[in-house]
């Protein structure tokens, strides 16, 4: 067994990654506290080709050195934009066809594991703040909630780690439909 040299990884050029079809999934970041949280979920994005960012509120947006400094070059291939709140972000996912989950621990959330989708359907994930979490108000205009469960004590990750989770537990179903 041997660590794949960068030839063997077949990486894309930033104009690959932008021209490659996408999977159907946005991240909408809401009033992210760290530059650095957004820089590794810019770094999730691109390893799993997720079809944009949108960026809300307070949250910082590239160029920005902490971004750039976890996103290694990620804010350059990954598509984003920018709204002022959150619910200009849904409004704008909804007219797209999106549905929208708000990653939160709510009555009612469905356990990550168990949400069904096809490789057609869109969906958008709004991860919020490092300590509040996302927005009540945010969270009534969500299709629903979704969570990780978490077994032991703490029942909290960091918004960065949560991406990774959730966006792997979905871009999944894409490949199992690629290798069908």
């Amino acid at each position: 067994m041997r660590k794949l040299t960068v030839e063997e990884l077949k990486r894309k050029s930033v104009e690959e990654f932008r021209e490659s079809n996408k999977i159907p999934l946005v991240a909408v970041l809401e009033n992210i506290r760290s530059a650095y949280n957004v820089g590794s979920v810019f770094r999730t994005a691109d390893a799993f080709l997720l079809e944009s960012i949108y960026i809300c509120g307070y949250t910082a947006r590239p160029p920005h050195k902490e971004i750039s400094k976890t996103a290694l070059g990620a804010e350059e291939s990954v598509n984003w934009k920018y709204f002022t709140e959150a619910c200009q972000a849904i409004e704008d996912l909804r007219r797209q066809g999106f549905k929208v989950f708000a990653a939160e621990q709510t009555l009612n959330s469905l356990p990550l594991h168990t949400l069904e989708n096809n490789a057609s359907e869109k969906i958008a994930v709004v991860l919020g703040n490092e300590v509040t979490g996302v927005e009540q108000s945010t969270i009534q205009l969500c299709d629903g909630t979704i969570e990780i469960p978490q077994l032991g004590m703490k029942h909290s990750l960091n918004i960065s780690v949560a991406a990774g989770i959730i966006f792997w537990e979905l871009a999944k179903q894409h490949l199992k439909e690629d290798d069908g």
